[in-house]
């Protein structure tokens, strides 16, 4: 028998967590296993000690596992167990017009939940060719990382951004599958968004956000930065970044960008990066 929607979210809002680094509400998180792995957002785990609070009030403090800011996914460690794991679904089979929860802790409030559907499945338009799962669902600061489900509460994805016209977008669960299975990856410590600067200078990615302690940070780039090129090669696309932090294994990468109306070169030591076990 299919439980009523009212046991639906509740299961959900015992599922999800709230994640701060001790000085802010960072955002909200998915207890994957029992056995205290979490998984939350990149931007969301910026410490490596953080606070996860449970849905019934309790607190323990966590440990960052493994940390893509690329795929913008994290990984939380609590000593805790038989913790109410998400149940996870599948977002290849998630189709337009179908109905989806999302739950979190939006401005303070712990446990909200808010429902929508899903617009579309794919790559969005200055996000480079990363899929993701787009709904009208009402998102709002803290709900990042928490999970995005489907109408039988089985989480499809993680809620991670709003864009315009407020379409709220998540990474689909395929994608965090692989984060949690794949190996060492390259990091730069930031997020970006693709823009076009003008014709002769083609396709600039703006910085969004620096990562405390990140390599990034250690070459002095900031917020509002526009990355231009990568070892003398101009982007034509979020992609070509990625590709140029893989292809330097791990030692230094050259990154030219644009400071106001000056062009600037740094030399940026690219950290290996471990994936922690599922």
């Amino acid at each position: 028998m299919i439980p009523a929607f009212g046991e639906i979210g509740e299961a959900l809002r015992r599922s999800t967590v709230g994640v701060r680094d001790g000085r802010r509400s960072g955002g909200s998180g998915v207890i994957w296993n029992s056995e205290g792995l979490i998984v939350t957002n990149a931007h969301v785990a910026t410490s490596r000690r953080m606070t996860v609070e449970l849905w019934d009030g309790r607190e323990y403090p966590a440990e960052l596992g493994a940390r893509d800011s690329r795929r913008d996914l994290a990984t939380l460690r609590v000593q805790a167990r038989q913790l109410p794991a998400a149940t996870v679904g599948d977002s290849e089979r998630v189709r337009p017009g179908e109905m989806v929860i999302a739950v979190g802790n939006p401005l303070g409030f712990t446990g909200a939940l808010s429902t929508g559907v899903i617009h579309s499945s794919g790559v969005f338009p200055g996000l480079g060719q990363r899929r993701w799962i787009q709904a009208d669902v009402r998102l709002a600061p803290g709900n990042s990382g928490g999970p995005l489900a489907d109408s039988l509460g089985r989480v499809i994805g993680l809620n991670t951004m709003v864009v315009s016209g407020g379409l709220a977008l998540a990474v689909p669960v395929e994608e965090v599958r692989r984060f949690l299975s794949s190996g060492p990856s390259m990091e730069l410590g930031v997020t970006v968004w693709e823009v076009r600067l003008t014709a002769r200078r083609g396709i600039g990615l703006v910085v969004l956000e620096v990562g405390r302690g990140s390599a990034a940070e250690q070459a002095s780039l900031l917020v509002g930065d526009v990355l231009t090129a990568a070892n003398g090669r101009p982007f034509a696309g979020s992609e070509d970044l990625l590709a140029a932090i893989d292809g330097s294994g791990g030692g230094t990468l050259s990154l030219e960008f644009l400071r106001g109306d000056r062009s600037r070169t740094r030399t940026v030591s690219v950290r290996l990066e471990r994936k922690a076990a599922a």
